[in-house]
C-alpha cells in the first residue's frame, strides 16, 4: 500500500521540483535586473515621500519653494557624491592590499 501511495505522489512531487528549478534559475539569471528595478522603485518612492514632506515642512523653508527642482537635484547629487566617496575610499584601500598579505592575515 505504501508503494502504491509513493507512486501516486511521485509525479506531483517531480512537478513541484521542476517548477521550483525553473523559477530558481530564472531568478538567478535576472538578479541584476531585479536589483535595478528595486533601486528605481525605491528612488520613485523616496521622491514621492520627499514631495509630501516638503508640503508639511513648507513653513520652515525661507527663500525656497516647497518643491523647488534645483534644490531637489542639488541635494540628490550631493548625496550621490557622498555615497560614492564613502564607497570609493574603502575600495581604494582594498585594491592597494597585496593578496599575499590579506591571505596571511586570515
Amino acid at each position: 500500500m505504501q508503494q502504491a501511495l509513493d507512486t501516486d505522489l511521485a509525479q506531483p512531487r517531480f512537478n513541484i521540483v521542476g517548477i521550483y528549478g525553473v523559477i530558481a534559475y530564472s531568478v538567478t539569471q535576472r538578479t541584476h535586473e531585479i536589483g535595478i528595478r528595486m533601486a528605481l522603485l525605491g528612488i520613485a518612492l523616496r521622491l514621492a515621500g520627499a514631495c509630501i514632506l516638503t508640503r508639511l515642512l513648507s513653513t520652515l523653508l525661507f527663500g525656497v519653494g516647497a518643491t523647488d527642482l534645483i534644490t531637489f537635484a542639488t541635494v540628490g547629487v550631493g548625496l550621490l557624491v557622498v555615497a560614492l566617496l564613502a564607497a570609493f575610499i574603502p575600495a581604494h584601500r582594498a585594491t592597494r592590499i597585496s593578496p599575499v598579505v590579506a591571505l596571511r592575515y586570515e
